[in-house]
């Protein structure tokens, strides 16, 4: 039987999925569980990670079961995840108690003390990326200041994908984009020991795992592997980037000669530009946002990353879901989706500003502040839901044209993904505020596909990424949609209110988070 099926698996912060594909690109099926992490009281958030594990074996086995044969025809199976975190196993491969997620908050106060300092604007020029409370970086640094018994313990620190890796090839590595993002010299494309000693971690440089560029490197599926998945024992197995990346690949971020810049607009908002080399990449002055090694030799994505952009959408259904609650009447999400679009699109834009951080860990891009927080300015008795709501749909819109302008301002044309993007007003308006076309990505699992495409190059389906990318994407992709100009105009002149009402906010965030903690 010929290998004609590449399986991607995202392990994401909602969802497992292992989702299989034709060499061409075509999805075949697709298994999926969801995720699930504790919240702790001290800002922390945790994953198990022998159940992580579990999850995706189970996923594999479950595409199998949907796929009779599958274990005979696949080609490689290619693993992307959750980005930044921080997973530690010992020497014989066991968890070191649980995995940190990219929303663990409790480095906060380390953060804003080594971003303080000479320290933060050095690792920035070094790495490309701005420190934050996501990264495993400053996680390990915690972890040496408050429990060092923890790394005493540890042999390797893994990201989650590294982690399920490791489960299924025995291989202790990193992917390029994570380890230069986290420890690397961007420009060099190699780990730089300044950038492990500016945090204080050069004591624990055993932990860092050696770099596997997918690209170019497999690894055969371990006998162990083989009867946890039902798939067969020597499968190659390639490391994919990080989610975002191959999620940005998916979607259609590359595109060469188009200079395209990238949205993903789900949980988290990402807003993502093309470096073609390192001379490309503009490091902005509030040392923010993330240069990422890209799967194609030489070039980087530079990114700013909202915490928090459905989630605010999410959370206005919510409250109207918990009053319909209280009248006896049962309502989803969905169900309340189904109308917004035409109310958003009937209500006039502008009339309020939304600053759409409305997550407990506050916002990393295009600023660093683990206590900003989300607020209406402007509300008046005329104001109903329907405006509250376009006013949180703009808010998603300003906070990634606040991100493009970090990295170089707005490109011509940007290519979206996430389940928000099926949302005609919300790329009516997103264009309008970006001031560029938009061309929205039908493909449902871009990061699946992401990942499946690294693995194509590598086992030499295509002979460049660009020539996959001809096959995998372009046939995906929805037309261009031109920006209203009206509203690029009324946008306009709102988007430095936005800016300088958001810079106001930043003392008031302050007193209310030493207000919660006591400490006024």
């Amino acid at each position: 039987m010929s290998k004609d099926v590449l399986i991607g698996v995202d392990a994401g912060t909602s969802v497992m999925k292992a989702v299989a594909f034709t060499l061409d690109g075509r999805q075949l099926e697709a298994f999926a569980i969801p995720n699930s992490y504790e919240t702790l009281a001290n800002g922390g958030v945790e994953q198990d990670m022998a159940r992580t594990w579990a999850d995706c074996a189970a996923c594999l086995r479950g595409l199998g079961e949907k796929l009779p044969g599958l274990a005979a025809r696949v080609s490689a199976i290619a693993i992307t995840g959750q980005g930044d975190g921080t997973w530690l196993i010992d020497a014989t491969g066991a968890p070191v108690g649980r995995g940190w997620l990219w929303l663990d908050a409790r480095a906060a106060p380390l953060v804003a003390e080594l971003r303080a300092s000479p320290i933060g604007r050095r690792q920035f020029e070094l790495t490309g990326a701005g420190l934050n409370t996501c990264q495993q970086g400053v996680h390990l640094a915690w972890m040496q200041r408050y429990t060092p018994e923890i790394l005493d313990h540890a042999a390797t620190a893994f990201h989650c994908k590294d982690w399920l890796y490791f489960n299924l090839t025995g291989e202790r590595v990193t992917d390029p984009s994570e380890a230069l993002f986290t420890f690397g010299d961007y420009r060099k494309r190699r780990y730089s020991e300044d950038a492990i000693s500016n945090l204080g971690l050069s004591k624990y440089r055993r932990l860092i795992a050696p770099i596997c560029d997918g690209v170019t490197e497999r690894h055969p599926l371990s006998a162990a592997a083989a009867r946890a998945t039902g798939l067969a024992a020597g499968t190659p197995v390639t490391l994919g980037y990080v989610d975002v990346m191959c999620t940005a690949l998916g979607a259609g971020l590359y595109d060469p000669p188009s200079d395209c810049g990238c949205t993903i607009v789900g949980s988290t908002g990402m807003h993502i530009r093309m470096a073609g080399d390192a001379d490309g990449v503009r490091l902005n002055e509030r040392s923010t946002g993330y240069t990422m090694a890209f799967p194609v030799p030489g070039h980087y994505a530079q990114m700013q990353s909202n915490m928090a952009s459905t989630l605010n959408i999410d959370w206005l259904l919510d409250l109207a879901r918990g009053i319909l609650a209280e009248a006896g009447v049962q309502r989803q999400r969905k169900d309340l989706l189904l109308s917004v679009d035409s109310q958003v699109g009937a209500a006039k834009p502008a009339t309020l500003l939304f600053h759409p951080y409305i997550s407990e860990a506050g916002e990393r891009g295009p600023f660093v502040d683990a206590t900003a927080r989300a607020s209406f300015i402007g509300l008046s008795s005329r104001h109903g839901y329907a405006d509250m709501m376009r006013a949180v749909f703009e808010g998603i819109a300003y906070a990634g044209r606040d991100c493009y302008l970090a990295t170089g301002g707005p490109p011509a044309e940007v290519r979206l993904t996430g389940g928000a993007a099926r949302s005609k007003v919300l790329r009516a308006i997103l264009g309008a505020v970006l001031g560029s076309r938009v061309r929205t990505n039908s493909r449902e699992e871009a990061g699946a596909a992401g990942a499946a495409m690294i693995a194509a190059v590598s086992r030499g389906h295509y002979k460049t990424m660009a020539d996959c990318v001809a096959v995998w994407v372009k046939p995906f992709l929805g037309p261009l949609e031109a920006p209203d100009q009206e509203l690029v105009d009324i946008y306009s002149s709102a988007f430095p209110i936005y800016v300088a009402s958001r810079e106001a906010m930043v003392p008031v965030w302050h007193a209310l988070a030493a207000r919660k903690a006591g400490r006024a």
